[in-house]
């Protein structure tokens, strides 16, 4: 997503109140799963998908 639209759905005043909602990422101690993301990527994308009614 561009930083333009990023910014606008996700602004900084937003995502400082969704942040500490989010679980942190551990590590599983016999290894595998999935790679840690960024976390703001991740929220921008759930929230176009919730405004845009993308499928």
């Amino acid at each position: 997503m561009s930083v333009d639209l990023s910014q606008r759905l996700v602004p900084d005043g937003l995502w400082e109140l969704a942040a500490p909602l989010l679980p942190s990422f551990t590590s599983r101690p016999q290894g595998g799963g999935t790679a840690p993301l960024d976390e703001r990527c991740v929220f921008t994308a759930v929230v176009y998908v919730l405004t845009s009614g993308c499928a």
